[in-house]
């Protein structure tokens, strides 16, 4: 056997003491800004590593003197007209002393001689100091400066006393005032509960409630963004369900290509139209009305259509349908089918492979379409499935039913949501994808909202229009992701941390709920989206096809996880306050 040692043995950078390696990390400097409660945040509840912080206050006349000396500096220097480009940060300095002088006068401020240190933890040395460098780069992306003691290892291990002179490494202290010293209270509150908002899921850090009012914010549309069983669809159907619940008045559209929203229509007493099914009713793509009888939007939407079923279409032949349909719509013709297209096209001086291109709609697999509109759903609820159509043709439909809501949202009154599932596929080209985005643009002029729904946003990021489009969403909702790029990671302001645990969050199948990480405008929000269970029973029985999406969870309501959560890290860039109010440092 073994003895187990107990003595302590000190490194260069780390303390063994029994069997425990101990590897401490200095902060030297905070960042220019921070949010009220950030270092409650900083560091994993799963990171091996203590965090602490010891303050000494200066008596007044020290803390006086020292204000002094910093005001007099800066007017030294404003003086002798040297800084260059540090001019207006040392007026801010010298007006800061003299604001700061004067509350430390009355009383209403103080100054702390403050030390902050990490101690990370870890079985053997390389454990303990792993754990410190990940924190070590971590804290750098957030704007601290900070220090690994060499050969002071004891120092910086010193517990915390009474006397501010106890031995200390060097850079240990920092002089903080009141306000700066109470930002590092891990006490903050970044919940939103918005007035007729509705529940989008709780707090991982404290299950504490979050409620958000689409109709409140400049967009009224969301996106949500998850792999294969992250919970997207249970989560659509779930948002769409409570905002008719707040607002029983909100018409509901859903477009479903892959069918997993037939049930949840059908047990809402919605009107479903079955595009694989030509006796369900038909949707012309040339029908005029979708566009108010403007011939010149009406050619430029048929021309995106096309372009999502033939991607080959050269501008030549794009030109030629546009002035084809255009003549169409001027004439005689009421409402044009694609008999009428394909005969104009044919007449034409050089057709070229239009005719041939378009004799899929006379006698191929596209002949459904082929015809005037016999269906138009008034109900409030309208569920368009697209299921068991190939998949060469789905963008092409999709193109076409946005026209067609587009028109419905345009001239129906009152509030209106749309859920557009598998977005990607409209993300195929860039006439498909411009279409789109002009309907997100839109959407809040005609009082209605987007729900998206896409298993990455790499599906949009690529092409201008897809940016644009995420732009425009008011709130957007990452799911587990496999992997989150550096493109992806600089245009949504991800800190790299958020974007690993990204990775490894949570999904329903395997913890009950389905974790996430919300982005409303600056707040990063880690949340866990549950239902209760009458929410979760009925949303499991309508949804399909089948898929382990969601866990029921046990009693009425939500009362916390059911099995404690992973870390999550609230590293952010530092840009500022994101909740709160802000101190600067």
């Amino acid at each position: 056997m073994t003895a187990r040692p107990s003595s302590t043995r000190e490194g260069i950078a780390w303390l063994r003491r029994g069997q425990r390696f101990l590897a401490p990390l200095l902060v030297r400097a905070l960042p220019r800004e921070v949010p009220f409660g950030f270092l409650g945040k900083v560091v994993p509840s799963s990171a091996n590593v203590d965090l602490y912080v010891e303050a000494h206050r200066l008596p007044p006349e020290e803390a006086l003197a020292v204000v002094h000396r910093s005001r007099t500096v800066a007017e030294a220097e404003l003086a002798a007209g040297s800084g260059g480009s540090e001019l207006p940060e040392l007026e801010i300095e010298r007006a800061g002393a003299e604001e700061l002088g004067r509350a430390i006068a009355d009383r209403s401020q103080a100054l702390w001689r403050t030390g902050l240190r990490a101690i990370a933890h870890g079985s053997s040395r390389l454990r303990a100091e792993g754990e410190r460098h990940r924190l070590a780069e971590r804290w750098t992306t957030l704007g601290f400066r900070t220090r690994v003691p060499r050969f002071e290892v004891a120092g910086a291990l010193r517990p915390s006393g009474l006397d501010p002179e106890d031995p200390r490494p060097e850079g240990f202290w920092q002089t903080l005032s009141t306000d700066a010293l109470a930002a590092l209270f891990p006490f903050a509150d970044e919940t939103i509960l918005e007035p007729s908002g509705i529940l989008v899921g709780l707090a991982l850090a404290d299950a504490s409630p979050v409620f958000l009012d689409r109709w409140a914010h400049a967009s009224y549309s969301w996106g949500i963004f998850g792999t294969t069983g992250a919970g997207k669809s249970f989560a659509a159907a779930l948002f769409a369900l409570r905002t008719r619940w707040m607002r029983p008045e909100t018409e509901l559209l859903v477009l479903d290509p892959l069918g997993e929203y037939v049930g949840f229509v059908r047990a809402l007493g919605g009107e479903l139209l079955r595009l694989r099914d030509p006796g369900a009713g038909r949707l012309n793509p040339l029908d005029p009305r979708t566009t108010g009888g403007d011939a010149q939007e009406k050619a430029g939407r048929v021309g995106a259509m096309l372009r999502a079923l033939f991607p080959t279409l050269a501008d030549e032949e794009a030109a030629t349908l546009d002035a084809a349909v255009s003549g169409l719509l001027a004439g005689s013709v009421r409402e044009p089918t694609f008999d009428d297209l394909r005969a104009a096209v044919s007449e034409g001086s050089s057709p070229g492979r239009l005719p041939t291109f378009l004799e899929v709609f006379r006698s191929g697999s596209l002949r459904s379409v082929n015809g005037p509109t016999t269906v138009a759903p008034e109900a409030p609820i309208v569920g368009v499935d697209l299921s068991g159509i190939p998949d060469d043709h789905l963008a092409f439909h999709l193109t076409y039913v946005l026209d067609w809501a587009y028109a419905r949202l345009r001239t129906r009154p009152g509030p209106k949501l749309v859920v557009l599932d598998e977005a990607h596929l409209l993300a195929r080209t860039d006439a498909t994808l411009e279409f789109l985005d002009r309907l997100v643009r839109h959407l809040r002029h005609f009082d209605a909202g987007l729900l998206l729904l896409t298993q990455s946003p790499e599906d949009l990021l690529a092409r201008p229009s897809g940016r644009s489009l995420l732009r425009n969403l008011a709130a957007t909702t990452f799911l587990r992701l496999p992997e989150v790029s550096e493109a992806a990671r600089a245009f949504f302001q991800l800190a790299p941390a958020e974007a690993e645990w990204l990775a490894r969050a949570r999904l329903p199948r395997d913890a009950g709920y389905a974790e996430s990480l919300w982005r409303i405008g600056e707040a990063h929000l880690p949340l866990a989206l549950v239902g209760s269970t009458p929410e979760y029973e009925f949303l499991t029985s309508v949804l399909g096809p089948p898929s382990p999406e969601a866990v029921p969870l046990e009693g009425e309501v939500y009362t916390g996880p059911p099995a404690p959560p992973p870390a999550w890290p609230t590293a952010r860039p530092p840009t500022g306050p994101l909740g709160g109010g802000g101190a600067g440092t």
